[in-house]
């Protein structure tokens, strides 16, 4: 897996990449109450706002960390939004894409970097 600094997790499954949230950011929205997600078909561009998470504490925008195609959107979290803090980095995956350059995921922190990213 590989992170980015806005607390995202991307994991490459065959010619697609899988984004969530990390435990850290699930942890310091609090209970999650809301989440809105892309269109399947979807063209995104690095940094566009494409998911609104809303917490007890917090509305969110999640950026997108790569340019691709949004291929599929978890739906069990829209209506399960608490999912994100049970499970952030399993089953709680926010959608998945094609990427358009795949030498943007060099760009991402692996799980060292991370943890020690976040102190």
């Amino acid at each position: 897996m590989k992170y980015t600094e806005e607390h995202e997790w991307l994991r490459a499954e065959g010619d697609e990449v899988v984004v969530g949230i990390t435990a850290h950011a699930a942890e310091q929205l609090g209970d999650v109450v809301f989440v809105e997600l892309p269109e399947s078909g979807a063209n995104v561009t690095k940094d566009d706002e494409i998911v609104v998470i809303e917490s007890v504490k917090a509305a969110s925008d999640i950026l997108a960390p790569i340019d691709g195609e949004i291929t599929a959107v978890n739906e069990a979290i829209v209506e399960t939004p608490n999912m994100v803090n049970d499970d952030p980095e399993g089953d709680a995956w926010f959608f998945r894409m094609t990427v358009a350059d795949a030498s943007q995921m060099e760009d991402f922190m692996d799980e060292a970097a991370y943890k020690a990213f976040i102190g």
